[in-house]
């Protein structure tokens, strides 16, 4: 059976594509979230500030993941929490 409604899950005024690094990634969220929070969007707006945040978000996440793997490999499995010195406090 074929589908005959749009798919409202797509979000045609969001941009899909993403950052080449996770530092413009973040900048970018930071900067939509500060516009949000500033109340200079109106609701449409902030709805589309949300949904690519939200992509922003995930991607942000994954790319934590990927490099927590690396790390993981490279530690041969036995990450261990730091310890802060005295000289830190």
């Amino acid at each position: 059976m074929a589908k005959t409604a749009k798919s409202q899950d797509a979000a045609p005024d969001v941009p899909q594509d993403l950052p080449e690094t996770y530092e413009a990634a973040l900048a970018e969220l930071e900067t939509l979230v500060g516009r949000m929070e500033g109340g200079e969007l109106g609701l449409e707006d902030s709805l589309g500030a949300y949904r690519r945040g939200a992509v922003l978000v995930k991607y942000c996440q994954g790319l934590l993941e990927k490099v927590e793997q690396q790390v993981k490999v490279l530690e041969g499995e036995t990450l261990k929490p730091l310890e802060a010195t005295r000289d830190e406090f």
